[in-house]
């Protein structure tokens, strides 16, 4: 991985022109280094990522646009425009978009870690399917929580 490297990466823009497409949502990354990775995410209505747990990294959300609804650590919660979202390591938490606008924020996490690689590897499946999302996140530090038992 390279050192950061000063400059400014522009608006629609990503590293090396990268635009991934990741369960429904568009990742565009912004900076990238040992220590740090961040993204542009785009989370369309009814899109989710959901609850896992990072286990290497500390995970931050800053909220552009829209409303993202939370579970954190077992706890709902939502964020908004302005909103800073800290997500430690090991705290379980899912992220829904469940209202009719477009999401827009930026989120980075600390250290990198094997997230970038995850990322590459989950949008070059050529059907993302969640058994194989689940089993890939696992190699690469990220462990999604079984689904609630019905009606919980």
């Amino acid at each position: 991985m390279n050192p950061l490297t000063a400059g400014v990466t522009r608006a629609n823009e990503g590293l090396e022109g990268i635009s991934w497409s990741i369960l429904g949502q568009t990742y565009v990354p912004k900076t990238l280094t040992e220590e740090s990775f961040s993204w542009h995410a785009t989370l369309p209505p009814g899109t989710f990522v959901p609850p896992h747990i990072h286990t290497t990294q500390d995970e931050f959300i800053y909220m552009l646009e829209g409303r993202l609804d939370l579970v954190l650590d077992g706890q709902e919660s939502f964020a908004t425009a302005g909103d800073l979202i800290s997500l430690p390591r090991n705290v379980p938490h899912g992220l829904f978009n469940k209202s009719d606008a477009t999401v827009k924020c930026l989120f980075w996490v600390s250290p990198t870690a094997r997230l970038y690689d995850l990322f590459w590897g989950l949008h070059s499946m050529a059907e993302q399917k969640p058994a194989d999302v689940v089993a890939l996140s696992a190699k690469h530090e990220v462990d999604f929580l079984p689904p609630p038992p019905d009606g919980a």
